[in-house]
């Protein structure tokens, strides 16, 4: 199966200006980006206008969690001036954590809220993971399993990295959310104790196993493939280097 491939942009937040960007994204073959804040801050109409010009799509974007609970109508209008379906918070800032089940039911049940809220507009509420969610709490339980727990309505963009270095297994992740994930990840991290590059590496350069975990992309729902790295030294490198290897295992 052939997916579209999406850019997420925070990848390359340190070498502006991202209107530059766009056009040699989609000269590698990309067909979209996923924007971040502060990428539409100073207005989505003109990052939109950016994006169709260069010939890409937005499927999704992320947005702060506080922006679905406290300014959810001011999101769904970010969404529809991006032209995305999915708006996606992407974390929990470490302060405001609590190693209690209830607290992330809170997060689930606050996430099930927005998610009904902007069905009304025809777009999907999608959680982004990090590694803390796969952190056992004192019951044994795991923050994704109370995050994803209280609603079938809020989504799951998976990032493979981030779960891989957290100590679980993406193999397991994939196939017990199948029916959940709407974007799928394919976050490589080089070997433990890397410094360069905070230790990320361009998909296919790095210790995940994509010939085992590609054949599952196509049993889940999801909708595209978003490449991202915390901090390339070389964004041009890592951006192309991802979507080659992805195009050679035929996703």
């Amino acid at each position: 199966m052939s997916y579209k491939i999406s850019y997420q942009l925070y990848s390359s937040r340190n070498f502006p200006p991202l209107k530059d960007q766009l056009s040699v994204l989609k000269a590698m073959g990309y067909d979209g980006v996923e924007p971040w804040l502060p990428a539409y801050e100073e207005g989505a109409e003109t990052l939109r206008q950016q994006i169709d010009d260069a010939g890409l799509a937005c499927y999704g974007f992320h947005m702060p969690l506080d922006g679905l609970v406290n300014e959810p109508a001011k999101y769904v209008e970010i969404a529809q001036a991006l032209g995305a379906t999915y708006m996606i918070p992407p974390f929990v800032p470490a302060e405001q954590r609590q190693d209690t089940t209830e607290f992330w039911q809170r997060i689930g049940e606050q996430l099930a809220t927005g998610a009904d809220y902007v069905s009304k507009h025809g777009l999907k509420v999608v959680w982004h993971n990090h590694d803390f969610e796969y952190a056992a709490l004192p019951d044994g339980t795991r923050p994704i399993e109370h995050i994803l727990g209280q609603s079938d309505d809020v989504l799951f963009e998976i990032d493979c990295g981030w779960i891989t270095r957290a100590g679980a297994d993406p193999v397991a992740e994939l196939e017990r959310y199948a029916d959940r994930i709407a974007a799928i990840q394919p976050k490589d991290t080089a070997p433990p104790g890397t410094e360069k590059d905070d230790g990320w590496a361009p998909t296919g350069d790095g210790i995940i196993d994509w010939p085992r975990l590609a054949p599952l992309f196509k049993e889940t729902s999801a909708h595209h493939i978003v490449t991202e790295h915390d901090n390339p030294s070389d964004w041009k490198e890592f951006a192309q280097r991802s979507i080659t290897y992805l195009k050679s295992l035929g996703l």
